[in-house]
């Protein structure tokens, strides 16, 4: 990747880009014109500025401090000034000031190994047709206690819309702020107890439930409705508000968190009556501020307040999970853009444009992601507080956050609506600033972070990353260099979500499926891959044509542990030895895309000789050398078939 920068003109556009095989790529000037007239002129002010403690020319004024407190400074800010979100007064202006330690949350010397799940696929036999946070919980016990993991990635779990149909990718949010409440554990909410068994009024809704387990494939509005019946049933009941402690609670925690919960709960509500598209509402409610938006609140105050309380279970339940592991949850790019969040914050959005991705090896015609992305300038001049809010909802306090698709920060690929992928452009953020928020909020939650930095990729972007201790990523599929080279401020994995699982690559299905699909897949490359890891593995043409799936994902996790990264990741589905990968770009409408459970529950996952045996190699790949037992004799058959 070359390190010059390409042009880019004041709207923060760059004229050419340099794509996956280095070639420059000049961009339409019909799309430059276009997005310039999306973004618009910036003002000149600044409303905000980002700063480390210490910092110089700042002239001569009052900061006034999160808590109420005041600092005159003179030119500089003090060394010692508290980190966090303040206002500094200079003459008659007022500009919101963001302290930053300018470095995440990274324990020196620390590394760890841990799983990398898709929450809604990891059943067990208490589940409701889905993964929960009950199920979160039972995992992590699982993972800290008997394998000594560090943590447990998990997909994204920010609330969609409470309509049909459920959305299913995770990656696609009505909000950023909130979550979904399809994850509750019902059995575990407050008050639930009490309409349980003898006949109770949850115990058919119960039964329903469980036998959704036994589709192979999640259906989320199944779900939905059930949970939903009962979830309402326990409220309008009231048999949780006979509990002293939890109603105060509730009630504590609802005034806290403020204005932004009463407009997404009346945003749910608001979905409930007139959809799930606000852009199809009646004219008055498609603006938040809108006084027929205010009455309708007032109308329907009892409906908003048990969709603020949904979100108040999963701030306990989540809470529950997170003290069995350190979580890592993950942060998706951007939000629906008929959604929360989208209404909500309407004037900050371009429209007419969606983010994605150029043509790269992996994806030809390059990918629109569907998500509207923010105007630079106008994301700055709301304070960043849209993002600001994204990650404290997303960020696990003593755990970590995984940002996917870091390079957003820096920069995103912009597609003009109805185009093609490859018509699009690259519009630059204020990736110093967004970055330091992010070590803000590391800090103060105690967090590491991860960047999710694959495909197209600046080296000044991983520079950055790197100046802030923000870890990169490293892929067993995509690295060239042996694993012994990558950097240790990283985490490495195997395969993602969206890549094929070790199986589906080694026995040829991933690349089968994506032909029967018409999918135009890499196969030179996917071929490439393959022969990748079984020279890595020491494998000969003979010894990997006679090695199973089973046998191919421990060999490739071996692989995986002779990195020095600071993370070692490995997933579920690799761990159960799944072909199927959860998410296959392009097939939508064509594959159920994430909809896949694991084939083995989570009380079966425990007793995996293979999950055992990858864990095993992942912990001692991270264990001091001191602590490190000798490797035990493979027990896998080699003549028994993939558990597929």
């Amino acid at each position: 990747m070359s390190d010059t920068a390409p042009p880019t003109d004041r709207w923060g556009i760059d004229a050419a880009y340099e794509n996956a095989g280095g070639d420059q790529v000049h961009v339409p000037e019909a799309t430059i014109d276009a997005f310039r007239a999306l973004i618009g002129e910036a003002p000149t002010d600044a409303p905000v500025l980002v700063r480390r403690p210490g910092a110089t020319g700042m002239g001569r004024g009052t900061v006034v401090l999160e808590d109420g407190g005041e600092v005159s400074i003179d030119g500089n800010l003090p060394a010692d000034l508290p980190l966090g979100y303040h206002t500094l007064r200079t003459g008659d202006a007022e500009r919101r000031l963001i302290v930053s330690p300018g470095r995440c949350h990274l324990p020196e010397g620390w590394r760890a190994w841990g799983w990398a799940a898709q929450l809604y696929a990891t059943r067990s036999r208490d589940s409701w047709g889905m993964g929960d946070l009950a199920d979160l919980a039972r995992l992590g016990r699982w993972s800290t206690d008997e394998l000594g993991a560090g943590f447990v990635l998990i997909n994204p779990i920010h609330a969609t819309a409470p309509t049909l149909p459920q959305q299913p990718s995770p990656y696609s949010p009505t909000s950023r702020r909130f979550r979904n409440p399809i994850y509750l554990h019902v059995e575990d909410v407050p008050g639930a107890a009490a309409l349980l068994g003898a006949g109770g009024e949850l115990d058919a809704l119960a039964t329903a439930g469980r036998a959704l387990d036994g589709d192979p494939r999640i259906d989320r509005d199944a779900v939905w409705r059930l949970k939903l019946a009962a979830l309402a049933l326990i409220w309008d009941g009231g048999h949780w508000a006979d509990r002293a402690p939890e109603a105060a609670a509730f009630a504590t925690w609802r005034r806290d968190r403020g204005g932004a919960l009463e407009q997404f709960a009346t945003w749910s509500v608001l979905a409930e009556a007139h959809g799930g598209s606000w852009r199809s509402w009646p004219a008055a409610l498609r603006a938040p501020h809108d006084p027929a938006v205010a009455a309708f609140a007032g109308e329907h105050a009892e409906r908003i307040a048990f969709h603020a309380w949904l979100q108040w279970l999963l701030d306990v339940q989540l809470a529950a999970a997170g003290a069995t592991v350190p979580l890592m949850v993950d942060l998706p790019i951007g939000v629906d853009p008929d959604g929360a969040d989208a209404w909500a914050w309407q004037d900050l959005f371009a429209d007419g444009v969606s983010v994605g991705a150029p043509p790269d090896e992996f994806n030809t015609r390059g990918q629109d992601w569907g998500l509207p992305p923010f105007i630079p300038w106008k994301l700055r001049h709301a304070g960043y507080q849209p993002f600001v809010d994204a990650l404290r909802a997303t960020v696990s306090p003593g755990g970590g956050l995984r940002i996917d698709h870091v390079m957003g920060l820096f920069r995103l690929w912009w597609v003009p609506a109805g185009q093609d992928p490859g018509q699009g452009a690259f519009v630059r953020y204020p990736g110093d600033d967004l970055l330091d928020i992010v070590a803000l909020e590391s800090h103060r939650a105690g967090a590491v972070v991860v960047g999710e930095d694959l495909g197209t990729v600046e080296a000044s972007a991983r520079a950055a990353l790197r100046e802030r201790a923000l870890l990169s990523y490293r892929l067993l599929w995509f690295e060239p260099d042996e694993p012994e080279d990558w950097p240790v401020e990283a985490m490495a994995a195997v395969t993602t979500h969206d890549l094929p699982t070790v199986a589906g690559l080694w026995d040829g299905s991933d690349l089968a499926t994506q032909h029967e699909l018409g999918l135009q897949p890499n196969e030179a490359g996917t071929i490439e891959i393959r022969q990748r890891l079984a020279d890595r593995a020491g494998l000969s043409a003979e010894a990997a044509e006679h090695t199973t799936d089973e046998q191919a994902v421990l060999a490739a996790h071996r692989v995986l542990g002779r990195s020095p990264c600071t993370l070692l990741s490995a997933t579920l589905d690799d761990a159960l030895a799944v072909a199927e990968r959860p998410n296959l770009p392009g097939a939508d409408g064509q594959r159920a895309n994430w909809c896949l459970a694991l084939p083995a529950t989570l009380d079966d996952l425990e007793t995996s000789p293979l999950a055992a045996e990858v864990a095993r190699v992942l912990r001692a790949a991270v264990a001091p050398p001191s602590t490190v037992q000798p490797p035990e004799i493979e027990t896998t058959d080699p003549q028994r078939s993939s558990t597929r």
